[in-house]
């Protein structure tokens, strides 16, 4: 009994730390939007090391999806779960 909750406690420990979330610029520009500043993402999510066809979370692609013209910054953010990864594109500008 006592091996099983020992097993149980890291398993749940190991679950906790691999849930995380990533984030970073990739490129900023001197068209920085102030308060009019919109923001468009695209993203997609793997399911047990599954990735979908034909996804696109190009840069154009979140611009797009924002209504952007003119691109301010670019991140990706990558979203880590035990079972799940969500990666996505995020753009501002105007």
């Amino acid at each position: 009994m006592k091996k099983l909750i020992k097993n149980i406690a890291m398993v749940s420990a190991l679950a906790l730390m691999t849930s995380c979330s990533i984030s970073g610029p990739l490129i900023l520009t001197d068209n920085a939007g102030g308060a009019s500043a919109k923001k468009g993402e695209a993203s997609y999510k793997v399911i047990f090391g599954f990735r979908p066809i034909n996804v696109d979370i190009s840069i154009a692609t979140a611009a797009k999806n924002g209504g952007i013209t003119k691109v301010s910054t670019v991140d990706q953010k990558i979203r880590a779960g035990i079972f799940t990864t969500t990666y996505t594109t995020v753009v501002t500008g105007e």
